[in-house]
């Protein structure tokens, strides 16, 4: 999961912080990002969650995962 964060959260950093538990101990990953890191640093987050993206296994049984078909 991808979540963009704007100033309003600085707020309610621990409202965010047990969702965060709540949906990892769910089998979620959250990516959290800062608006001015998403016009900011573009590349770097893109970096961020591409890498991510390698790092997770696919959670799917074998046959439910998507097949492309070329």
């Amino acid at each position: 999961m991808i979540e963009i964060d704007g100033g309003q959260h600085i707020k309610q950093q621990t409202y965010d912080e047990k969702r965060t538990v709540f949906l990892e101990a769910r089998g979620f990953r959250v990516l959290r990002f800062w608006n001015n890191e998403i016009l900011t640093q573009t590349e770097d987050v893109l970096d961020v969650i591409f890498r991510a993206l390698n790092e997770t296994p696919n959670p799917l049984p074998k046959g439910e995962r998507v097949r492309v078909r070329g």
